[in-house]
């Protein structure tokens, strides 16, 4: 016979001895601020363990270990936590389901359907933790992703498997325009990460904003703020891992993020939790460099592309605070929401004189660069006179640039504003510049 005829029956006999291993328990030691200390238990970072019994049994992940210790912090509500717990060690990661079963759905940041829609059908589940995809194995970016925002296909034009983030404080658009993104985007699947935001705020974007179109062809990934900093972190990692599947399967895949700044406030709280030391405004280390994994696995690889659009709450509208200027460093191009834009009903209130897209020149041709570049022009002499304008000091003739911008202001505005529910083919949208830019003439 051969080795092969025995396999199987040695599987069996593995599986065996296995099972009647004494199972090792440990015990919870201490239950401070949001983590647990268990003792006694073979378990390492990032595997889930058991802690209580029955009914009263929770879920937590194993966050960091010491010599005799490790310490974890809860995926659910703690209440009735208590020392002495028993905790089992399952030997695992989080796993997440994938693939098309998924489109259509909401899930929590765990993967679990919460839309009601009953279990996702799908065979497929993987590990959420993955490594990027190595430097030599992503195909180079030469398409332009349409998004069907006129001022952000144009002005910055956005590659397929590009990284950008969309820089603004709170009440500016961000949701907005991402949800314009989604139903205007010709990716095949979006997949839409809302972590940390209120409640009432979840079913008014599923429902008003992103609308059954942009559902159909959407997987959304919701965490509130409410939820453990654990569970708020999860929804990131699940939302990417849920993207990198389709691109595996060959798809073009837009990743929409809201919000990157929440993502690193829950590492903040775990990492402080767990004694991280505070650096920057209080984020301990691991923040930055978990930003910089997170963001690395979108992009593109040898079968598909995840273009990531991230929104990022800059503190205070202060664009130069840690987590806006460590993201803005690992991203390929940011978009400036503006408030004054937006309090006037500008809307999207993209500010783009503010907004630079990496890749705009790779993704376009010469004749549309061009363009692109004059409108600037024009829009940045206005910008430079705008206090002159203002106090009535400027006289006409003094800058040509100025002087079209003056004359051509109600139309440069009609081609930067768009409504909700208006999508701009991108063809259109070149053609509206070119029209534009020739109305603007001598603006070289």
């Amino acid at each position: 016979m051969t080795a092969t005829t025995y396999r199987p029956h040695a599987d069996r006999f593995a599986r065996a001895l296995s099972l009647a291993r004494p199972e090792r328990v440990g015990v919870v030691t201490a239950a401070v601020g949001l983590g647990l200390e268990v003792t006694g238990l073979d378990a390492g970072v990032g595997e889930l363990v058991t802690v209580g019994e029955g009914t009263h049994a929770v879920d937590v992940e194993v966050v960091a270990a010491t010599g005799d210790a490790v310490r974890c912090m809860p995926l659910g509500p703690a209440a009735g936590l208590r020392v002495g717990a028993p905790a089992r060690a399952r030997h695992r990661g989080v796993v997440v389901p994938t693939g098309p079963g998924l489109l259509g759905r909401v899930l929590d940041g765990l993967g679990r359907p919460i839309d009601g829609g009953g279990p996702v059908v799908t065979d497929r589940h993987v590990p959420i933790a993955r490594q990027a995809p190595s430097a030599l194995e992503r195909n180079r970016i030469s398409e332009p992703l349409q998004t069907g925002v006129r001022v952000l296909d144009t002005l910055t034009t956005i590659g397929r498997g590009q990284r950008l983030g969309l820089f603004a404080g709170s009440g500016v658009g961000k949701s907005s325009l991402l949800s314009m993104i989604a139903r205007g985007t010709e990716a095949q699947v979006s997949v839409i990460a809302l972590v940390g935001e209120r409640g009432r705020e979840v079913r008014e974007f599923l429902e008003d904003d992103l609308g059954e179109e942009g559902l159909a062809r959407s997987v959304v990934v919701v965490a509130t703020g409410d939820e453990p900093a654990l569970m708020r972190l999860r929804a990131a990692f699940t939302a990417t891992r849920v993207a990198e599947a389709f691109r595996e399967d060959g798809a073009d895949v837009v990743l929409m993020m809201d919000s990157l700044t929440r993502v690193a406030m829950a590492q903040r709280e775990i990492g402080l939790s767990v004694g991280e030391p505070p650096a920057t405004r209080g984020y301990p280390p691991s923040t930055f460099s978990l930003l910089a994994q997170l963001l690395e696995r979108a992009g593109t690889d040898a079968h598909g592309s995840v273009t990531g659009l991230y929104t990022v709450l800059v503190d205070g509208d202060d664009h130069n605070e840690p987590v806006a200027d460590a993201t803005r460093s690992i991203l390929d191009g940011h978009v400036v929401l503006d408030r004054r834009l937006a309090v006037a009903g500008h809307f999207p209130s993209v500010d783009a004189l503010g907004s630079v897209s990496r890749l705009a020149s790779r993704v376009t041709t010469a004749e549309q660069r061009e363009a692109a570049t004059q409108l600037r022009r024009v829009m940045a002499a206005q910008r430079a006179a705008q206090d002159l304008l203002d106090v009535g000091a400027y006289k006409e003739g003094a800058n040509p640039l100025v002087d079209a911008a003056v004359a051509h202001g109600p139309d440069i505005a009609a081609f930067l504003t768009q409504g909700m529910d208006e999508r701009a083919p991108v063809a259109e949208s070149w053609e509206h510049l070119f029209r534009l830019v020739h109305q603007l003439g001598g603006t070289r």
